[in-house]
């Protein structure tokens, strides 16, 4: 038992499929920022707070609504990046959120 609980820790250690990359936005171009989420997936940007000096916000921007939990979807949002202090990106929202919608925005990065 000892050994299968090793060899599971050591596989889930090893595995890529489990990292998610992370990304200061403000040294990336809006179009490097995108092509990161395109190209992996999901990522997570952080940034500074415009309200709160010295406080570092971030979350994780994804390429579709398959990278979200079932109870999620994908809604657009803006992140500030080297060259654009509103660049567009895709990260997941409660359904909760919908507002009573019966149509669930299917948006791709």
């Amino acid at each position: 038992m000892k050994k299968l609980v090793v060899a599971i820790a050591f596989v889930m250690a090893a595995s890529p499929a489990l990292a998610i990359s992370r990304y200061n936005a403000l040294n990336m171009s809006c179009q490097a920022a995108r092509a990161a989420i395109h190209n992996e997936g999901a990522v997570i940007l952080r940034y500074p707070s415009k309200r709160v000096s010295g406080m570092t916000l971030f979350d994780r921007y994804i390429r579709n609504s398959n990278y979200c939990d079932p109870n999620q979807y994908a809604e657009w949002t803006t992140i500030p990046t080297k060259d654009n202090p509103r660049c567009g990106v895709l990260n997941c929202q409660s359904i909760d959120n919908l507002d009573g919608m019966f149509i669930i925005p299917d948006y791709s990065l």
